[in-house]
């Protein structure tokens, strides 16, 4: 068995774990503008109240992943990234406390619902920066802590903040009534067309600016083999829009939604693949010893069925309308 590549998948499945169940809770605090009275916002906070902890998770899981299999990776990207990475978490921090705090509050309400809308909006940034340099490349140049800020890097930073915005309405559908969910309904198919502009955006941007992804996609009948990933992207879009439409489906717009995440991130890892850091470093050139790797294995059997139980766990236990309640949790 080829470990290397065991924990290569391992770490895409808990990257998408994290992007789908925190790109959520992150994109209601995005959408709180939209949302401006108060009992609009404590919906939307009672809504992911009992899950937004837990859909962290995956993040730390991912960390642990990328720091014990591929260290070279690790430490790679992380010198390079430590700027973004230290305002994601103050960002995370910021709303995090804003959970804990805004239900007891109350003249200091408004800067808690500040906070969360800030936290989450700076904390989704920062992920879509890091992830356009990864993919552009982790190098030292001369910026020095700045060399992650380019121009592609910035605009998949506001591309992500519009997809999660887009998954935190269809969330919202699912788990609301009437007003908010009409809302949340009009707001998504904005989203959807702002999405798919973008997506297409991306695609073009480093279809030209990366050759090794470019001879991915169109050499020999490559293309023929990976087109069916653009078309069911197309048609997600266009039955997510039509689904949000009237008297919007309650639970399919979330699940067409997660449906344009994962084919997005088959795409991403299609284009990159077996590329760790693109251009530097495939995922065999950057895994820890075989001896490593096999040590690992034991903690992971056991901790990842763990998270995965708890986390569907969780979700059958909450399920349904999010009903009217006075505290937060």
């Amino acid at each position: 068995m080829d470990l290397a590549l065991f924990y290569y998948l391992l770490l895409g499945f808990a990257v998408l774990m994290y992007v789908v169940l925190d790109g959520f809770d992150l994109g209601l605090g995005i959408l709180y503008p939209w949302f401006r009275s108060e009992g609009e916002r404590d919906h939307m906070m009672r809504s992911i109240s009992h899950v937004w902890d837990g859909n962290e998770t995956w993040l730390v899981f991912g960390g642990v992943v990328l720091f014990a299999a591929f260290p070279a990776a690790y430490a790679g990207i992380l010198s390079t990234m430590y700027t973004p990475i230290i305002i994601m978490l103050l960002g995370l921090i910021f709303r995090g406390v804003a959970f804990e705090y805004r239900f007891k509050s109350h003249r200091s309400k408004p800067w808690w619902d500040k906070s969360f809308f800030l936290g989450s909006a700076v904390a989704t940034f920062c992920q879509g920066t890091i992830l356009g340099a990864v993919v552009q490349g982790v190098d030292a140049g001369p910026l020095g802590a700045l060399d992650w800020l380019t121009p592609f890097s910035v605009f998949t930073g506001f591309a992500l903040m519009v997809a999660y915005a887009l998954l935190a309405c269809c969330y919202l559908v699912m788990k609301s009534r009437d007003k908010i969910m009409a809302r949340a309904a009009h707001l998504g198919r904005k989203l959807v067309l702002t999405i798919m502009v973008v997506m297409v955006i991306v695609s073009l941007w480093t279809l030209y600016a990366n050759l090794e992804v470019r001879a991915r996609w169109f050499d020999g009948i490559n293309f023929l083999l990976l087109l069916p990933l653009p078309l069911l992207s197309a048609l997600f879009g266009w039955l997510l829009y039509r689904d949000l439409d009237g008297e919007p489906h309650e639970t399919r717009p979330f699940w067409l939604a997660v449906g344009l995440f994962i084919l997005g991130f088959a795409g991403l890892v299609v284009g990159l693949f077996p590329y760790l850091i693109p251009h530097q470093m495939t995922l065999w050139q950057a895994s820890a010893p075989d001896s490593s790797l096999k040590f690992l294995l034991p903690g992971i059997f056991i901790f990842l069925p763990l998270i995965c139980a708890y986390t569907l766990w969780g979700y059958r236990i909450f399920s349904g309308k999010v009903e009217d309640f006075e505290e937060g949790y």
